[in-house]
């Protein structure tokens, strides 16, 4: 099982982390797979496709789009990554055109770990989804301080609306092979302004809800997610 003290954890070194990995891997499920278990069958998530420009040569590049997320703890600015992970930012930014994320909160927060939103609400009751996407997590895509990824089961395909911000480098949940310990957790932005925002959720008081942990005390409220 995965340690309640996260920060030891992730203090003993890279060997133990990669022993726990597993075991991360399942702490993520928790709290996503219920939401398949009460649902119907959703449908696709559509959203206007990024902005493409032309390029020097005549081709055509994604440009990322940028996000604000708006918190009752302050504002972050995203940078979303079309370029490199296109199906997760167009299932993002789907969510956050309906409005989806509006009154959402970050439901587990773990200091020196990650803060993981978009699913529940202030009272931890969890919204009907989207159908999962196709995880898009690669090498080139890192969980370094500050990034956002998609949370998911333990079914490598199965990212919903879930999403964290890795409050540190969480070098073991990087892609490093195509099994099911090994593939990772799909990276798709990174916070560009308000960090300092993000390390205010990451202090704030934990306890359970129900059978969920690290839920913060006072809700940490997601009031809109739009895209800039």
């Amino acid at each position: 099982m995965l340690s309640k003290n996260k920060q030891n954890v992730l203090s003993s070194g890279a060997l133990l982390q990669r022993i726990f990995a597993l075991g991360l891997a399942t702490a993520f499920c928790i709290f996503v797979t219920s939401a398949f278990a009460k649902t119907p069958e959703p449908k696709p998530a559509t959203a206007t496709p990024a902005t493409k420009t032309p390029t020097s040569k005549g081709a055509t590049k994604m440009s990322n789009p940028t996000v604000i997320i708006v918190t009752n703890k302050g504002t972050m600015e995203a940078e979303l990554w079309a370029d490199k992970a296109p199906q997760t930012v167009q299932n993002f930014l789907a969510y956050a055109d309906e409005k989806f994320y509006d009154n959402t909160v970050f439901h587990r927060v773990i200091p020196s770990f990650m803060a993981q939103g978009g699913g529940f609400t202030a009272d931890m009751k969890q919204k009907q989804t989207k159908a999962a996407i196709k995880n898009e997590a690669s090498a080139e895509l890192k969980n370094t301080r500050g990034t956002l990824a998609m949370a998911r089961t333990m079914d490598i395909d199965s990212a919903t609306s879930q999403f964290f911000i890795n409050l540190v480098d969480n070098d073991f949940l990087n892609h490093t092979g195509k099994g099911m310990q090994t593939y990772g957790y799909a990276v798709f932005g990174k916070v560009t302004k308000g960090l300092d925002v993000l390390d205010t959720i990451a202090k704030v008081p934990t306890g359970t809800s129900g059978p969920h942990e690290n839920v913060p005390k006072e809700p940490v409220v997601i009031l809109s997610v739009r895209k800039k």
